[in-house]
């Protein structure tokens, strides 16, 4: 059974498009992500993929423009 947290959740997460979608999974990754850090570096190779793959999501339209973010901080 679902907590009430998991239910407001559900309410607001399938109330996002597939672009709101993906910006909140990329939000919680960091969080996980911040948790348990890498202690890696990052080779020059893979920072160039993931600005290439950054690059091509933002060409795909999976982005939000500061202008539509301010109109709907405003609505908070």
């Amino acid at each position: 059974m679902a907590s009430a947290l998991e239910n407001e959740w559900n309410s607001y997460f399938f109330q996002l498009n597939e672009v709101e979608k993906k910006s909140v999974l990329l939000l919680i990754k960091t969080f996980i992500k911040s948790k348990h850090p890498v202690q890696e570096r990052t080779s020059i190779d893979q920072y160039n993929k993931e600005i290439d793959e950054a690059l091509a999501s933002v060409a795909e339209g999976n982005f939000i423009t500061q202008e539509e973010m301010e109109k709907r901080a405003a609505q908070w």
